[in-house]
């Protein structure tokens, strides 16, 4: 029997994972934290180590350096659970000696099961003893294993959301907990326990087969931990984006749970900035989040694309040769077609007036410059996502 060494600080996808393991013939042994862990991959001498990067006390990272640090573990298949947008941290394992890197937001038990055995070269204890049945039997037998997985997500599935009304009260006393903090050090306490709940929850939906909850709180979770690693970043762009994403997970926490709701949705999204520097900053923080974008530096063009051509979101600078991004914004909300587009102002004018302006153009959002990239990215998945549950909800009614 293959033995496998889990090292996840939350119980919860640690028990799945095992669970799921024993049931397809293997053994595996857990551990909370990567101290714990190393411990005991030298009694229990593992044949393959899963971890998450994101571990309270040693990092995943450094979990990774000493394992291969030792002689016994330095071969050893390392599979790691990584959250997608903090590139850095996965380029820092897989110079540290990862095998694998597995994204926790859309990976399924199922996904993990087939790279251990595909790492290890094993086929697992039960589908040994399947290769001695006979051919014309192979057919049932694959249906049946579609079943058995199809039943356990839908039992993951059902035992997550009947968890949510108290994550959701959780999230909102951290905040309001957060947004009441009088210095700086209670400040990054809070914004703690946020990122401790978001990490929890990225994983919890991602094993549970929720897609979009999984997508929004992995973008969410980077941007805390970003800002509790920086605390400059702290400010009162940042508390707002903060809030308006335990709003809309509440949002995802009520609609978005449905199977027919787990389907990425094909954005189409538009930057007008003059700026090239800026554009670029803009399409970039999108990619990061998997969604498209067209940039366009002349508003007057990019008055004739909206007329010819739906958008999900589009994005505008204020202070444009021409035409301002108020009269651009003003205009399209004269189409038909984009009198609900949202519309988010990205400028430096980061000030009252400006805000006041934005809202009365028809703007629904307001970010300043200099931003941070995972802040916008985390704004663009919230107006995306929110615009697919409405156009579901329309198609429903």
């Amino acid at each position: 029997m293959k033995k496998i060494l889990i090292i996840e600080d939350d119980q919860i996808v640690a028990n799945v994972y095992r669970n799921k393991f024993a049931v397809e013939g293997y053994q595996a042994e857990l551990a909370s934290d990567g101290e714990t862990g190393l411990k005991i991959m030298r009694t229990f001498r593992p044949d393959i180590i899963i971890l998450d990067l994101m571990l309270p006390g040693i990092s995943g990272v450094d979990v990774i350096r000493e394992i291969r640090s030792e002689a016994d573990f330095s071969k050893i298949p390392i599979i790691v659970f990584s959250n997608t947008y903090l590139t850095n941290m996965i380029q820092e394992a897989w110079r540290a000696g990862a095998n694998k890197c597995l994204s926790k937001s859309n990976c399924t038990p199922k996904d993990v099961i087939e790279v251990v055995r595909h790492s290890i070269g094993d086929s697992g204890a039960i589908h040994q003893t399947n290769a001695s049945i006979k051919k014309e039997s192979t057919a049932a037998t694959a249906e049946q294993e579609a079943a058995n997985d199809a039943e356990f997500q839908a039992d993951l599935r059902k035992a997550f959301i009947e968890n949510l009304p108290v994550t959701l009260y959780s999230l909102r006393t951290g905040l309001q907990a957060l947004i009441k903090s009088e210095n700086e050090m209670t400040r990054l306490k809070k914004v703690h326990e946020i990122y401790r709940q978001i990490h929890a929850l990225n994983g919890n939906a991602g094993v549970a087969g929720l897609v979009q909850i999984a997508r929004m709180a992995s973008a969410f979770e980077a941007l805390l931990k970003e800002i509790y690693e920086k605390p400059k970043n702290i400010n009162a762009s940042t508390l707002r984006t903060i809030a308006t994403s335990v709003d809309f997970l509440s949002i995802l926490f009520d609609k978005g749970t449905l199977p027919e709701q787990q389907e990425t949705p094909i954005s189409k999204i538009l930057v007008v900035d003059d700026e090239a520097i800026s554009r670029r900053a803009i399409v970039y923080a999108l990619e990061k989040a998997q969604l498209k974008s067209i940039s366009l530096e002349d508003p007057e063009q990019a008055l004739q694309l909206l007329a010819e051509n739906d958008f999900d979101l589009v994005f505008l600078d204020v202070d444009m040769p021409g035409m301002t991004g108020y009269e651009l914004c003003a205009k399209l909300r004269a189409m038909p077609q984009h009198k609900k587009t949202p519309v988010v102002f990205v400028t430096s004018l980061n000030d009252f007036d400006a805000r006041t302006n934005s809202t009365m153009a028809g703007g629904n959002d307001f970010i300043g410059k200099p931003f941070l990239f995972i802040e916008l990215t985390v704004k663009a998945l919230i107006h995306v996502l929110q615009a697919k549950l409405q156009r579901s909800q329309r198609q429903g009614n």
